[in-house]
Parts: structure tokens; C-alpha cells; sequence
């Protein structure tokens, strides 16, 4: 009796199978753990931001109401994802609101506004 060596076609259709099934598996949840990579980067550079609002507040007795006046940049990986922006009205006592917004068009875009005032107030709570 002779042997052929290789695969016969079934086993390599189940072998297609197989792989179809965990790459389905698979992209959505490294969709949702890129997503939530770049909302936790977001979320460091906002608490950055308010660490040098209080900071700020010391020598000016107000808030920055820009990230230039904090001499700050958003780093690329949060700056390609979201707009970083400071609402510092005046008033007594002095407050701030930091507002991430998704960029349109990005992944994060269905992630919603992260907010963080002077009080350590975080919205959404969930995402924090």
C-alpha cells in the first residue's frame, strides 16, 4: 500500500475554519483593548494637567485657561485621539474643568467626553 504525504483538502479547510473563528474572536477584543489603551492615556495626561493646575493656581491665584499657559502639549498618542481643552471661569473660589473630546473619525469617537475638575470630580465614572 502506498502513503500519500500532505493534507487533503478538508483538513485544510478545517484549519481555516478554526483560525476564521478565533480571528473573530480576537479583532473586536483588541479593538475594545486599543480603545481602552488610549482613553487611559488621555486620562494620564488629564490628571498631569490638573497636578499643574493646582501648581498654577499657587503662584497666579487662578487657573490656566489654556494647556499653553501651562506650557503643556498633548502628547501625540492622546493629541490623535482627543482634544485636550481647559474652562477655567473665574469666580470665588477659583475652578477648572479638563474636557477630553474624541476626534471625529477616531475609534475613540463612540468613547464619549472625559471631564475632570478642580474637585477630582471624574465623568464618565464608569470609564474611570
Amino acid at each position: 500500500m502506498q502513503y500519500t504525504k500532505g493534507f487533503t483538502l478538508i483538513e485544510l479547510m478545517i484549519v481555516v475554519v478554526i483560525v476564521g473563528i478565533l480571528a473573530a474572536i480576537a479583532v473586536p477584543q483588541y479593538q475594545q483593548y486599543v480603545i481602552r489603551g488610549n482613553r487611559a492615556a488621555a486620562q494620564s495626561f488629564m490628571m498631569d494637567v490638573a497636578n499643574r493646575e493646582k501648581q498654577y493656581l499657587l503662584d497666579a491665584r487662578s487657573y490656566a485657561t489654556s494647556l499653553a499657559a501651562l506650557s503643556m502639549t498633548a502628547p501625540p498618542d492622546v493629541s490623535r485621539n482627543y482634544t485636550v481643552t481647559i474652562s477655567a471661569p473665574g469666580g470665588t473660589p477659583p475652578t477648572f474643568t479638563i474636557t477630553a473630546t474624541p476626534v471625529a473619525g477616531t475609534k475613540q469617537a463612540s468613547d464619549g467626553n472625559l471631564t475632570l475638575d478642580d474637585t477630582g470630580t471624574k465623568t464618565p465614572s464608569t470609564k474611570w
